[in-house]
């Protein structure tokens, strides 16, 4: 049976066939019930500013409170926000309600554990159980959960954020894309009140256009802004801030990869960068891997997915880490990914070495990378296939160093993608393009 939890909590149309009020009720109700370690729970409630927000938080309250648990509702945050309010207050949970950088249908429910923490896999699995098996006897009289609002919780993850930032952003004119999403308030005012000159752009939600044309998904805009406002950089936020990605004073994009390896020296250079390692997923460019190299910074490589990067810098206990589409982890002052805190921490790189973005980027030579996804009737028997391993093995002998080759079968779906880096981007095409006729002919 198919895992209602993805590699993001539960997401889909909401008020769909599987998104619905009902189901959040009972989904809520069942991780109170999981989570609440033997006493009366707490859990803290956050959601981005898609209509359907509104319709899903009542419905996840009154399934926490129905099973017992009080409930803090802190209106639109940021998913790291919610995270942090988790730790911040001692709750035993936290739901944020968010499809991220999905179209404003959709929507979602992402829970964590005590501290802030994303669930793993065994966790999710109970809660799921507990969904189709609820058990009997509800709370009653003084032992249903109460609700509680938190008015000062945007004020409360902008001053964490500004303790998380190290010097001032005086001097810095930033253009920040807010996707009309829950960055909308506490991104411009964290920047503002670092020093930064702001601009604030798609910060003005209506419930239905966030992520419309805007934002990390879509960035033609901001590059356009950068330049009419001679700023210096454009941040780029997705609808629910777990992640960045920016633009130079040029207009040119720069990605996760190259805001992980500006990080990474700052944090280097200040002695924070534990053992001297960044962790980064299997999809980063190979030129990410030669600065490192280069920079004598060990690249210590996960699968794809920000929960996989986090159980590998909580194991290994590194200090940053994250994903070329801009999810970066810094676990010394964030349980997930935070595209606020990101940003703060890449403008204060931009304000302490008198550098522009382009030149501090400049340290990776991004690789061409082609990615071809191949629709198959078996992902597993592709994974296996003699044919296709022979094809990959030929590939790789033909690019030697310098390139790279990666055949992963999708999570979700029945395809295989296939990747491939090499010096020119017709090189790295006419390799993906020979290894995807190998992968359709063995399915």
């Amino acid at each position: 049976m198919r895992r209602l939890f993805g590699t993001d909590g539960v997401r889909g149309l909401a008020n769909g066939e599987l998104l619905t009020p009902e189901f959040a009720v009972g989904v809520c109700a069942s991780a109170a019930r999981t989570l609440s370690n033997g006493r009366r729970p707490v859990a803290v409630v956050g959601r981005d500013p898609r209509a359907s927000g509104e319709m899903l938080e009542a419905a996840v309250v009154a399934g926490l409170t129905s099973a017992g648990a009080d409930a803090i509702r802190v209106g639109v945050l940021p998913t790291p926000g919610v995270a942090h309010l988790v730790a911040e207050t001692g709750a035993d949970l936290g739901v944020m309600i968010s499809a991220s950088h999905n179209p404003m249908p959709d929507n979602g429910i992402k829970i964590f554990a005590a501290g802030g923490h994303k669930l793993p896999d065994d966790i999710e699995d109970e809660i799921e159980r507990g969904l189709a098996d609820p058990g009997t006897g509800r709370p009653t009289g003084d032992a249903i959960g109460r609700v509680w609002d938190a008015p000062d919780a945007t004020g409360v993850y902008v001053a964490h954020l500004l303790s998380a930032a190290p010097g001032s952003l005086s001097g810095v004119r930033v253009v920040v894309d807010c996707a009309h999403g829950a960055a909308s308030v506490a991104a411009p005012e964290a920047y503002r009140q670092a020093g930064a000159d702001v601009v604030a752009l798609h910060a003005e939600p209506d419930g239905l256009n966030i992520n419309d044309g805007v934002g990390s998904t879509h960035l033609g805009p901001l590059q356009a802004a950068v330049l009419e406002n001679g700023a210096d950089l454009g941040i780029a936020h997705d609808g629910d801030a777990d992640r960045c990605l920016a633009v130079d004073a040029a207009g040119n994009v720069v990605d996760g990869d190259q805001i992980m390896a500006v990080l990474a020296l700052a944090m280097r250079d200040a002695g924070e960068l534990a053992h001297d390692t960044l962790v980064a997923t299997v999809m980063s460019n190979l030129g990410l891997h030669l600065a490192m190299r280069d920079a004598g910074i060990t690249l210590d490589t996960t699968k794809v997915g920000d929960r996989y990067v986090l159980e590998r810098l909580r194991e290994g206990g590194f200090s940053l880490g994250g994903e070329q589409s801009g999810h970066v982890v810094l676990p010394g002052h964030a349980t997930t990914g935070d595209g606020v805190l990101t940003a703060l921490r890449l403008m204060s790189r931009m304000a302490q070495t008198g550098s522009s973005l382009a030149e501090l980027a400049s340290v990776v030579t991004p690789m061409p990378q082609v990615l071809r996804n191949v629709t198959v009737a078996d992902k597993d028997a592709v994974a296996t296939s003699a044919e296709v391993a022979d094809a990959v093995a030929a590939a790789e002998a033909e690019l030697g160093g310098s390139g790279r080759v990666l055949l992963r079968p999708s999570g979700t779906e029945q395809l295989v993608r296939v990747m491939v880096e090499a010096p020119t981007e017709s090189d790295a095409s006419a390799v993906a393009g020979r290894l995807a006729e190998v992968v359709a002919a063995a399915r």
